[in-house]
């Protein structure tokens, strides 16, 4: 039995401390294929991009030589080993962390970084170089970034050998000065003369010698078009057909971890259609045929259950909400914020992907949904003559936007009430089976204090996303939008969180809305819903059960609402 290796990024400590590893080491190979030695490639956070740097340094690591059977004897790339093993200085550079309050603190925490990454190079490659201490020196003297840069290409040149730069979170510092909305910052840091502009053009000038091979890794291409002009060598692989699987896990993967993490064979299924439902649906590439599920949110729920016997209490790992918490600083616009309430209404837009950002167009519409594919929130459904269909990739992501939605509405109409007032009217429909006190709930503490503003958009979609964005926070029910039966598509199907097994009642809710100007048709759309019911209900699956109530939910203007229960 494999231990899992929640959290975990360093690929040789995985393999020599007898942790699972979904082998990609295939990747290696296609990656040395394509066209570019220098390559740019972006994924969600905690989607595994670490890793597979970590991979990549072993690998092609020259000290790691001898090691090379014990790390990769057994996978894809142990037994079909390129000519460029263990063939490089591995130059690691990692980009988060840095101090984002002042150009100038950012510019001495960015040196800081690389001065300590050519350190690590050193004490590595301490029997390669010559003199490493004078070089330590040399460099700890210099307060140029990019005369740090050519000093090691300098000192490698001199023993013959190649680099491997790698670069991770080549981003984060910009996004953090975009999230504080400092366009001068970010314009006199990046662009123009901006020394970060500066560090990549010699690293270009580094490639006429010694920087062989560059692996570029973030979560957005947020300054490849600010970049350009001085760095116009990288190729962006990220929506590469070939690599859409190298990172998350595909079906056929979790399969097999199910497997080798020990849970018995009765309860692989239904681990397994628990975790599609709220960790799977990403499609990095058009072509692609393969969906790929959330890596780091596959192994925090198989910890928790290998551990526990149980799911863990809360489905996200809040080192991935956090991250979302940027959707925040991201609809400051009003614009943003406006389109983003209507991918939360229809689940999903119409759009072109940005495979380049400008800061100058940051708030334009079409990278402001790009930027939403590549931090995760949205993913490809399909593609038709180049008109993109996005979604929501999954369950879990679901319930970040309506919490996004929960909290923008309670924030724009001054919206106060207690938790536990949720809490009860919910339990009772879980196990009283009674939903008026939900609805009134619903009613008398949020519709009727909405603001005209809101009004102007309210219709059953609306509506819907309220109700999903209040039954989310109480953690009871997991409700499904347009569930499929043989009578068609139920508006809301609420299912039985599987963390609270014991609950009643599982209910189909019907929701209809009529403005107060047009009362007069309620009595015919109560038919019809009446109707549209009792179809669902007789649907396989649901004909014979005991535990599943319906009802019809009819809201008149924002004052009024009907219950029937059918």
């Amino acid at each position: 039995m494999k231990k899992i290796p929640y959290g975990m990024s360093n690929f040789r400590a995985m393999r020599e401390e007898g942790y699972l590893y979904v082998d990609k080491t295939m990747y290696i190979e296609k990656i040395e294929n394509l066209n570019s030695k220098y390559l740019f490639f972006i994924r969600p956070r905690r989607f595994g991009k670490s890793l597979f740097l970590s991979t990549l340094e072993n690998y092609y690591d020259v000290n790691s030589e001898k090691d090379f059977e014990k790390l990769f004897g057994d996978l894809y790339i142990g037994k079909k080993p390129t000519k460029l093993k263990n063939s490089y200085m591995i130059l690691k550079l990692n980009f988060s962390g840095l101090n984002t309050d002042n150009k100038d603190q950012l510019k001495e925490s960015f040196l800081l970084s690389v001065k300590n990454s050519i350190n690590a190079l050193l004490n590595r490659y301490e029997g390669i170089l010559e003199n490493t201490e004078g070089i330590r020196k040399k460099i700890d003297q210099i307060t140029d970034i990019n005369a740090v840069i050519m000093t090691i290409i300098n000192e490698v040149k001199k023993v013959g050998k190649k680099i491997y730069l790698i670069i991770d979170e080549y981003d984060h510092f910009a996004n953090d000065i975009i999230a504080m909305g400092d366009s001068e910052f970010y314009k006199e840091t990046v662009m123009a003369s901006g020394f970060v502009r500066d560090f990549y053009e010699t690293l270009k000038i580094g490639t006429e010698t010694v920087i062989d091979r560059i692996f570029i890794t973030g979560i957005s291409p947020i300054m490849l078009d600010d970049l350009t002009s001085g760095f116009n060598i990288a190729l962006n692989v990220t929506m590469d057909l070939s690599l859409n699987e190298m990172l998350g896990f595909t079906e056929e993967e979790v399969v097999k971890i199910l497997e080798e993490v020990g849970i018995e064979e009765k309860e692989r299924e239904k681990s397994l259609e628990e975790l599609r439902e709220l960790y799977d649906g990403y499609l990095f590439s058009a072509e692609a045929e393969k969906r790929i599920y959330n890596p780091d949110m596959v192994l925090y729920y198989l910890d928790s259950i290998v551990r526990y016997k149980k799911p863990p209490r809360n489905l996200i790992d809040d080192n991935v909400k956090t991250d979302y918490g940027r959707l925040n600083k991201l609809t400051m616009n009003e614009g943003n914020r406006a389109l983003l309430e209507r991918i939360i209404k229809e689940e999903g837009i119409v759009a072109e992907i940005v495979t380049k950002f400008s800061f100058d167009r940051m708030y334009d519409e079409e990278y402001f949904i790009s930027l939403l594919f590549y931090m995760g929130l949205l993913t490809i459904k399909d593609s038709v003559y180049n008109v993109t269909k996005l979604v929501i990739p999954n369950y879990i992501i679901k319930t970040i936007f309506w919490e996004y939605f929960e909290r923008k509405l309670k924030e724009e109409n001054n919206i106060k009430y207690e938790i536990e007032e949720i809490a009860k009217a919910t339990w009772k429909m879980a196990f009283q089976g009674e939903i008026k006190p939900f609805v009134e709930f619903i009613s008398t503490n949020i519709l009727r204090r909405l603001s005209n503003r809101d009004m102007v958009k309210f219709d059953e979609k609306y509506i819907k996303v309220i109700l999903f964005s209040y039954l989310t926070i109480s953690n009871v029910y997991r409700p499904i939008s347009e569930r499929e039966t043989d009578g068609g598509y139920i508006d809301i199907y609420l299912e039985r969180d599987i963390r609270i097994p014991d609950i009643k009642y599982e209910w189909l809710i019907e929701i209809k809305y009529v403005k107060k100007s047009e009362k007069d048709k309620v009595d015919k759309i109560k038919e019809e819903g009446i109707k549209q019911l009792k179809k669902y209900r007789e649907s396989r699956g649901l004909k014979e059960r005991e535990d599943v109530k319906q009802a019809l939910l009819i809201f008149i203007g924002k004052d009024e609402y009907q219950v029937i229960e059918v």
